[in-house]
């Protein structure tokens, strides 16, 4: 899904006035952009309310099916589920949120420099995120964890550096298609600089690529941060974590399955929202498919 389109699309078309009517005929957009709104919805609410403190343990309350007073039932320490489910939201958002930018700064200067100077700077750049790109995010965590003890920080930066040569690598291409173009040689021919060129008319064009691509690379690292959390590797206890929630709830798969379903299924929701929502902003975003429409 990382793949760069064959048109570069650019910032503009979010202003197009028919953007935003074709946007919402657009199915694909149109439940991803929901199930992300839910997504933020949720880890604003619990930073002002939840059911019930899902810090506070009640063992005579343990197991519990669902019920008025817990929505989603309780777990194998009485905490209520569903403030869990609502407090790990903002686990997820806040991973997603730092090891995205992480990626997309790092990584998108780099993609531009390699792009604006060519020769042995571009070879020296890509053989670099090659050799990032060996390093999973689970695998960098690991190693991480290993020196520096684990936690949310260090998750947060293997991430962050997992997302770095994707980024890198789109943006040289993008950038590279931007630089064959006529106003660019006109700009080089009135004197200006690789990096006033880069600023002026790369980079505002290559965004809404950049754009498309954050929101696939936010579904990776939800997903890289509950699986870290699942190893205990990632968010550490009291703080609650959707992966460390399905971590818990293996033990208790025949007694209480729902402790499993429920974190399982916001995972899920969160990256096909995401997903979605990335595959929406291609398809509008792309000229061709734009003038089809």
């Amino acid at each position: 899904m990382s793949a760069v389109p064959a048109a570069v699309p650019s910032a503009a078309a979010f202003k197009v006035p028919g953007f935003w009517r074709r946007a919402l005929r657009h199915r694909s957009f149109t439940i991803g952009a929901v199930l992300s709104l839910l997504l933020v919805a949720a880890a604003a609410v619990s930073l002002v309310w939840t059911p019930w403190s899902p810090y506070e343990m009640d063992l005579a309350s343990k197991l519990q099916k669902p019920s008025w007073a817990h929505w989603l039932g309780t777990d194998t320490f009485g905490r209520d589920v569903a403030s869990l489910l609502l407090v790990g939201a903002r686990a997820s958002i806040l991973v997603g949120v730092i090891a995205v930018g992480i990626g997309l700064t790092v990584g998108t200067a780099l993609g531009l420099l390699a792009a604006a100077r060519r020769g042995w700077v571009e070879e020296a750049i890509m053989r670099l995120t090659d050799f990032t790109m060996a390093f999973p995010a689970i695998l960098s965590a690991i190693m991480m964890t290993a020196v520096f003890g684990a936690g949310i920080v260090n998750a947060i930066v293997a991430i962050g550096i997992y997302n770095i040569p994707t980024f890198a690598r789109i943006t040289r291409a993008s950038a590279n298609a931007i630089w064959s173009r006529e106003y660019v040689a006109a700009a080089r021919a009135c004197g200006k600089g690789a990096f006033a060129i880069t600023m002026q008319h790369v980079l505002p064009n290559i965004s809404a690529v950049l754009i498309v691509q954050i929101t696939i690379r936010f579904a990776v690292a939800i997903l890289a941060e509950a699986a870290l959390s699942y190893l205990g590797l990632g968010t550490q206890p009291p703080q609650p974590s959707w992966g460390r929630m399905l971590s818990e709830a293996q033990t208790m798969m025949f007694q209480a399955p729902l402790l499993a379903v429920f974190p399982g299924m916001a995972i899920a929701l969160a990256v096909l929202g995401l997903n979605l929502l990335g595959d929406g902003l291609r398809d509008l975003l792309d000229p061709r498919l734009a003038r089809a429409r």
